[in-house]
Formats: structure tokens, sequence, C-alpha cells
């Protein structure tokens, strides 16, 4: 903040941050759908919002939101073998001497093994923060909605072929206790020899393989996703890449075909045999789920607001751009007259609050002088906490003042050398002599002559000596 006085400059600074004052609201929200869909139903929450409400220009304003169940819980969507993790979104809207929105988030990290319909854990908390630029008041309200997603990890997930999610039709065989050599997953596997014979599963996840023998006898199998032939469509599990006939007899826990890059979602593949009296195999399917970019929308909760918590105002003090700050004067000139009077632009904030303190109103006039002063401008007592650091003096001081920061400050006198009186550069005669000044140069004259008469009396009397001897 600069304050003009006259061709010269007051700087000022503030001197510390503000206090970390503080308030909270309660704000309520119930959420629905996504995860929250795999429990009773509704889930409540209870949020306690925690914003400063004084700050100066420059300090960050935090918002802070810890969460807590009320009723119910957020439950994991499906079997997630590596967890997963939370992550919530909140809004708190700004509003007053500057407009926005934060968006608070935190994130709690599910481990795994979890099953479907596990509660989850929430987050500890959420925040965010915005920069302060310049002072004013704003308004801190809490959104109307949350947002809590679900995101589950990276893995691979071996589903044995009697697991009870994969659906056979008529025609196949369940065998079990294989032979190790085999290498079978969990040392068994169905079979059938009758053609369109088919399996299906539902599974969720980025990527599905097909794991079977690799048999001479085998017979090839056509694979549909979602209904729709997969790309490749059909597989021979009696044959090599090139086409010719395997060796293999019984070679088990091999990966005869796979697809990835599906989209995380719910997805079906059907296996069917196409020969009649030719094998058809099913020991295993693999379910991938890659890496996830952003969260699954089907797994979405949102939460919605059930109270009206209010809002919380923030005071923002100080700064160079602060519209209560002193306002500097660069239009002085030695021919001008500054002048300058106060208007409160608020009611006193950062004041005891009694609004009974009035504005100074300072209209001085500066004429310019060969010998410059300094006159002294009334000034309210300072309201916040800044430090003087140059104070210099030129002319008469015309400060604009408000009542939200005043500064109390003494002139200082510039200092002129002396020239005396009669000197080359005043024109004016020079200071009369006095009586004892020349009583001094007529003593000095006596002196003198005494001195002169003395010598030649002298020399006198050695050249009547010499002639006396010639």
């Amino acid at each position: 903040m600069a304050l003009g006085l006259a061709g010269t400059a007051m700087v000022v600074t503030p001197s510390s941050t503000a206090g970390a004052a503080t308030a909270t609201l309660v704000v309520d929200y119930a959420c629905s759908g996504g995860i929250a869909g795999t429990g009773p139903g509704t889930v409540n929450l209870r949020t306690r919002l925690t914003v400063p409400t004084t700050l100066n220009v420059g300090d960050p304003l935090n918002v802070e939101w810890k969460l807590n169940y009320t009723d119910g819980t957020l439950g994991s969507p499906a079997y997630m073998p590596n967890g997963g993790r939370i992550d919530v979104i909140g809004r708190a809207n700004i509003s007053g001497s500057w407009v926005g929105q934060l968006q608070p988030t935190g994130t709690a990290e599910q481990p795994g093994p979890i099953d479907k319909g596990v509660p989850l854990k929430l987050p500890v908390g959420i925040s965010d923060f915005g920069h302060t630029d310049r002072a004013g008041t704003v308004t801190v309200r809490p959104g109307k909605t949350l947002f809590v997603d679900f995101r589950p990890s990276a893995s691979e997930v071996m589903v044995n072929d009697d697991d009870p999610a994969i659906t056979y039709n008529g025609g196949w065989e369940d065998h079990d206790g294989l032979p190790s050599e085999d290498h079978d997953h969990h040392l068994d596997l169905h079979s059938t020899t009758v053609k369109d014979a088919w399996a299906s599963y539902t599974f969720t996840g980025t990527g599905i393989e097909y794991v079977a023998q690799k048999d001479r006898d085998a017979g090839p199998i056509d694979i549909a996703i979602d209904g729709q032939p997969a790309a490749p469509p059909r597989v021979d599990p009696s044959r090599n890449a090139d086409g010719t006939l395997v060796n293999d007899a019984h070679r088990g826990g091999q990966t005869l075909w796979k697809f990835h890059g599906l989209k995380y979602e719910q997805h079906t593949i059907t296996i069917k045999n196409v020969q009649d009296a030719k094998l058809g195999q099913l020991d295993a399917f693999r379910v991938i789920t890659r890496d996830l970019v952003n969260a699954p929308k089907d797994y979405r909760a949102e939460c919605t607001l059930v109270n009206a918590p209010g809002a919380i105002q923030v005071e923002i003090g100080g700064g160079g751009d602060n519209p209560a700050s002193p306002s500097p004067d660069t239009s002085a000139s030695p021919s001008a007259s500054p002048s300058a009077s106060a208007s409160p632009t608020d009611e006193n904030p950062g004041g005891d609050g009694d609004g009974d303190s009035p504005p100074p109103s300072p209209s001085p006039s500066a004429t310019p002088s060969p010998s410059p002063s300094a006159s002294p401008s009334p000034a309210a007592a300072q309201t916040q906490n800044y430090i003087v650091t140059a104070v210099v003096t030129q002319g008469s001081p015309s400060p604009t003042a408000t009542r939200t920061v005043t500064l109390t400050a003494t002139p200082s006198v510039a200092q002129v050398a002396i020239t005396p009186q009669g000197g080359a550069q005043t024109g004016e005669a020079p200071e009369r002599m006095s009586s004892s000044g020349m009583l001094l140069i007529g003593s000095g004259g006596a002196l003198l002559m005494i001195g002169m008469l003395s010598g030649v009396a002298m020399l006198r009397r050695r050249a009547a000596h010499s002639g006396e001897r010639g």
C-alpha cells in the first residue's frame, strides 16, 4: 500500500498474517445410486465444513470437510480381488467480493480382497483452497451435492469352470480330480461332444480370456461377446497358430483365446461347441481389469443436501488492492495545492465493531517556498497491523484516508543549510558591524604603528655608530 505525500511516498507492508479464527457448519447429505445401492438403499452422511473467518490478502482460503456415516454404509459393487479406492468430491460456492467454486476432494484406499456389499471406508476428510488476491468479504456456502466414486484396482481373476456364475446348457460333463500333469486349473474341467452345446459367463472388467486344453481330438469353438461374434470369432484347440495339427493330448491350462480393451462395465462371454462328436472344453475364464483413468459412472453415488446449514463469511484484509487502503496522489507539482477528503467504504471492519470512530477528513493546502516545511495532518487510530518502512516528507502532506485503514504519521521537518545574511545567494545587505569589532581593529592598528616606529629608531642608531667608527 502506498500513501502519496505531495511528491513523496510512505511504504506500508503487513507485519503478520491474520489470526486463524474458523467457523464450522454441520451439513447432512443423503446418498443414493451406485455404491449406495448395494446396501439397504439411501445412505446418510453427516459432514462438518470448516472455513477460516479472517484472512489477509495472500493467505489461502482453506475449505475442509469431515465425513461420517449416520445411517447405512456405501458398499463394494462387486468382488474386488485387489480392492479399490473411494474418491469424494464436494462443492463450496463462493460469492461476494469474488465469485467462484472450490472442489474439496479426498481419497480412501480400500484394501482387497473385498466381497460385494462389504462396507467401504470413507476419507477422513476432503479439502481444497483458493488464493486471495484482493481484500473484501466473501461468503462460503456448501454445495447441494457431494459425489462418491469407487474405482477398482487393476486385477486378474481366474473363474473356475465349476463357478456357479457360469451357465451351461445340456450336454456338458464335469470332470474332477484330473491328473496334475495335465495342468488343468484346480485339476478339473467341463467338456461336451454335443454340437451347439454352450456355456456363458457374465463378468465386469476390461478383458476376458478363455482357458482350456490343447488336444488333437478337440473341435472348433465359437466365441461371442455381448451376443456379437468376438474377434476372432472362432478358435480351434486342435490346431497350431499356422493351422497345423497339434501333437498334444490333454495339455491343460492353455489360454486359447483373449480379448482386451473392453469398456469397464458388465459383459457376457458365450462359448459354443461347433461340431458334433468333437470335444469342446472349458477349464476357466480369466477376467482382466486394467488401471482405470476415471471411476465407472455406474459406481457413482450422488449425495444431496438435506438441511439448510447456512453460510460462513470470510473477511479478507490488507494487500495492495484493498479498497479501504489509502490511495496515492501522484499529481502534485510545485504550483499545486493538493487536497483530499476521506470516504469510508464500510462500517469499520477490523475495528472494535461499534462504528463510532469518525473517518479523518483532512483538507490541507500547500504553497511551496524556498524554505520547505512539513504540516501535520490529523489521522485516526491505526486499525490493522502495519509496519511503516520508510517516511520522507517534502512539502505539505496530503493523505487520502478511510475508516478501514488509517495511519498516524508524525511529520518530519526537512533540514536546510543556513546561509549567513549578506551571502552571495541571498541578495540581502550584510549585518552591521558591532562596536566591539571596531575596537579590536583600532587596537591592532596601534600595535602595528608602534612596531614600525621602533624599527626605524633602531636603524638610525646603528647608522650613527657606524659613522663614529669611520
